[in-house]
Parts: C-alpha cells; sequence; structure tokens
C-alpha cells in the first residue's frame, strides 16, 4: 500500500527536570532528537516559570530541535504557564488549544487541557491532538467525553486521519481507556500484531512498571512500529519515557 510515513512522539517531560533532580531542557531535546521523530507531543511543560528559571521551555526545545512550537498552558497564574506542546519542522497550523473540564466537587484539582494542531504530511493534513488527563477516575472520563465531543475529535474539522496522543493517566483497565478505544485503536494494538511484542511500559522512567503514555489512531492509518525510548539518558531527563510511533499514512 502507497502511503506516507511519520515518526511522532509523545513524551511527559515533568518540566524538564529529571530522576537527577536537575533541569536540562538540552537533555530532553537530545532525547528527543535520538529518535528521528517529526511531531513530538510533549507534556508538563513550564512557560516563564519561576521554578525552572523562567525559560519558554517549549521555545526552547524547539529551537534546539528546529522545529517549530505550539504551546497550551493548561495553568496559567499571572506570567507562569505550564501545559501541553507539540513541535514539529512540518508545515502546521493550530487548529484548537483549551481546556478540558475537572469536577465541580474538587474545585482543588490541577487544571487540564488539550491541544490540535493540523500537520502535513506529503499530501495529506494529520489531525494531531494531545492532551494530559488527571489523576482521578471520574475527572479523566469527563475529559474523555469532552476529547470525544464536537469541540475536539468529534469537530468535522478533525477528519481522519487523525491522533490522540499523550499522558492519560490510564491504564487499559480503567473506563477512560475503554471509552477512548470504542472510537480510537490503541497504536500497540496494532503494532503488536506486526512485531508480536507486549509490554511497553513507560513509567515510572527507573523502573517503569505502568503504560500511562499512550497513541491512538483513527481510522486511515497504519503503525508499523511503536516503542518506548529507554537507556540511560532518557531514565535519567524526566520520570516518563518517551514513547514513538511510526505512522503510515493511507494516501488513496
Amino acid at each position: 500500500m502507497a502511503g506516507s510515513r511519520v515518526r511522532i512522539l509523545t513524551y511527559n517531560i515533568r518540566h524538564c527536570r529529571g530522576t537527577d533532580g536537575r533541569v536540562a531542557p538540552e537533555r530532553v531535546a537530545e532525547v528527543i532528537a535520538a529518535t528521528g521523530a517529526d511531531i513530538v507531543a510533549l507534556q508538563e511543560v513550564d512557560v516563564g516559570r519561576a521554578r525552572t528559571g523562567g525559560l519558554d521551555q517549549a521555545d526552547e526545545i524547539a529551537r534546539l530541535l528546529g522545529m517549530t512550537p505550539h504551546f497550551h498552558p493548561a495553568l496559567h497564574i499571572e506570567e507562569e504557564r505550564y501545559g501541553d506542546a507539540i513541535l514539529t519542522r512540518l508545515p502546521s497550523r493550530l487548529m484548537r488549544a483549551g481546556p478540558l473540564p475537572g469536577l465541580v466537587r474538587r474545585p482543588g484539582l490541577e487544571p487540564r487541557g488539550a491541544l490540535w494542531v493540523e500537520i502535513a504530511v506529503g499530501a495529506l493534513r494529520l489531525q494531531v491532538v494531545t492532551t494530559h488527563l488527571g489523576l482521578l477516575g471520574a475527572e479523566r472520563i469527563a475529559q474523555t467525553e469532552a476529547l470525544l465531543g464536537a469541540d475536539w475529535l468529534g469537530d468535522p474539522a478533525c477528519r481522519a486521519p487523525t491522533v490522540l496522543l499523550g499522558d492519560f493517566n490510564a491504564t487499559s483497565w480503567t473506563r477512560a481507556y475503554h471509552r477512548l478505544t470504542r472510537r480510537l485503536t490503541d497504536a500497540r494494538r496494532i503494532a503488536g500484531r506486526n512485531e508480536g511484542r507486549r509490554g511497553g511500559a513507560s513509567f515510572p522512567s527507573r523502573f517503569p512498571l505502568l503504560r500511562l503514555d499512550r497513541v491512538f489512531v483513527g481510522e486511515g492509518l497504519t503503525v508499523e512500529r511503536l516503542a518506548v525510548v529507554d537507556g540511560p539518558l532518557p531514565r535519567r531527563a524526566s520520570d516518563h519515557l518517551p514513547v514513538f510511533a511510526d505512522i503510515r499514512l493511507d494516501d488513496r
């Protein structure tokens, strides 16, 4: 089957604070560069925050990689921002950036958001949505329903081919995961058929036990490979390991 190929990566960078306690955006960029990813979704990105020296981490990592950044602050306190980013060197345009619902009875929960960018892959337009869901089950359900609704994946402009990726804080037995897989396919299920591989834990990075960082795909996409990026440097750079997927877009 003919088609365009792209490598897409999701990475919770923990505001570039490694497991050794050092804040090092250049180390995160080095991990990403070694994967050869064309499209990078980042979670827990600091922009202008005192705790990380006021640096715009999305812009700095993009600069080091020669990519264009798109950023959405799920949390915005005065000049300090914290949220998700999509970086790519391919032609791209921002489609939507906004909040996801929390729980009315729990107003103190960390705010969550999502970011949708359209990226040109050859002659096709790939819709890429990234997010970082909450820690509570009910919170994740509300956020999942919003992502599947009219503002995001249900928007007529978010037509196939579509990828949803990020840190879902959800294992495969959670309700949020099962809700997502009614509409999308876990990329590992497709890659597993091709590679015969199991596992894929990405958290915590020093001794990975949980699959929290995921890639979901819609129609018109074939996942040729999905892998967790492991090794001494990724295990130091963040408390999560990056996950990448090699995807072929059916240009028919």
